[in-house]
């Protein structure tokens, strides 16, 4: 592949052998995936002061200010690609390199999350920023076909939970249900604003028979994990580490409460992040990241990267940091992207003929 359309992702051996794994991405947020020399050429057009305009410091930045334990640091780093992606040209071009970082990664089905109310400060309406992202997912999906690679992708449409505007970024997700939107999400600011705040809009997308993920168990408790599937029809928990609050298990025995039983049972799927999850103290080190255990007792976790640049990450290095520091092994890698694949949204006959057609022969191609 081009290594200029397709580079490397940061931190990845080119060599390394996860990296030929074919792999699904969940929870990848689009505005915490840009590329710092897209960021400083998006910037100087829009004359948007950054703290450098050089790549690689930039790049460091991000890192350093979404790792720091300084919350305000960390919601600068978003609010230096929001301010960027502010017209149809950016979200296109965003959207566009987003897709081909998904393929050099090795990902062939990939969920685009973001949320369409903070892109509307130049002139456009949700309408056409939705229009405009789409614009470049189709654009990636064909420069990736034109390199002989296969993507599949879609949007999840995001409302802030922080804010009352979800029954229209619900009515928004509908509206283009069939031109690309595939999923409903609420993020931002978890503690203090439960699920439940938006119910009308979880309300009206269950009668409308639209999926739905939610954040929710990374900032606040279990509580929020519990109304986000039981009344708010979440069909996956964006992050859920806290759910190990409503169990007693040690080293594979014990108890497990009312709800994390029923996740249990039910397969309700787990979008976890590792690497943001120890950046935001809801996880202590990777090896020591609920996703193992949750893994050991059969619950349907899925790996994913959540914001790429800030956390400097990808599918593929957080699978190695898994194998590296938690022990995992490539049968754990393959149910992950199994759980991630069955539980997309996107219709069964493809579910089962990616699976069929590409994740289990990427997998036997490919040895650790």
């Amino acid at each position: 592949m081009d290594p200029e359309l397709f580079p490397t992702p940061r931190g990845v051996d080119a060599d390394d052998p996860i990296l030929q794994l074919p792999k699904v991405s969940l929870h990848d947020h689009l505005d915490g995936g840009l590329r710092p020399g897209t960021i400083i050429e998006l910037a100087a057009a829009v004359d948007h002061q950054l703290p450098t305009i050089e790549e690689e410091p930039l790049r460091a930045w991000f890192s350093e200010s979404a790792g720091s334990g300084d919350l305000v640091r960390y919601l600068e780093t978003f609010e230096h690609t929001i301010a960027v992606m502010q017209t149809t040209e950016a979200l296109t071009r965003v959207a566009r390199e987003w897709v081909l970082d998904q393929v050099a990664d090795g990902v062939f089905y990939a969920e685009a999350r973001w949320a369409p109310e903070q892109h509307l400060r130049r002139g456009l309406d949700m309408d056409a920023a939705v229009e405009a992202v789409q614009a470049g997912l189709d654009e990636g999906e064909a420069l990736a076909a034109d390199a002989g690679r296969f993507i599949r992708t879609g949007q999840i449409v995001t409302a802030m939970r922080h804010a009352q505007n979800s029954l229209a970024v619900a009515e928004l997700a509908l509206r283009h249900r069939d031109s690309g939107t595939v999923g409903f999400d609420i993020a931002g600011g978890e503690a203090g604003n439960p699920p439940a705040d938006h119910l009308a809009a979880f309300d009206y997308l269950h009668r409308e028979s639209f999926p739905v993920t939610i954040h929710a168990g990374e900032a606040a408790g279990v509580d929020y994990i519990l109304e986000a599937v039981q009344v708010c029809h979440a069909q996956r928990i964006g992050h859920g580490v806290r759910i190990v609050e409503d169990m007693d298990v040690v080293d594979g025995t014990g108890t497990l409460g009312r709800l994390a039983a029923w996740m249990l049972d039910h397969q309700v799927p787990l979008e976890m992040c590792p690497t943001s999850n120890v950046q935001t103290g809801a996880a202590a080190s990777i090896a020591d990241h609920p996703i193992t255990g949750l893994k050991d007792l059969g619950f349907a976790v899925t790996v994913n990267p959540d914001n790429r640049l800030m956390s400097g990450t990808s599918v593929t290095r957080e699978m190695r940091l898994l194998v590296d520091q938690a022990g995992w092994d490539q049968g754990d890698l393959e149910w992950a992207t199994v759980n991630a694949l069955g539980c997309g949204f996107l219709p069964l006959d493809a579910r089962e003929r990616f699976i069929d057609e590409i994740l289990i022969p990427g997998f036997e191609r490919v040895g650790l």
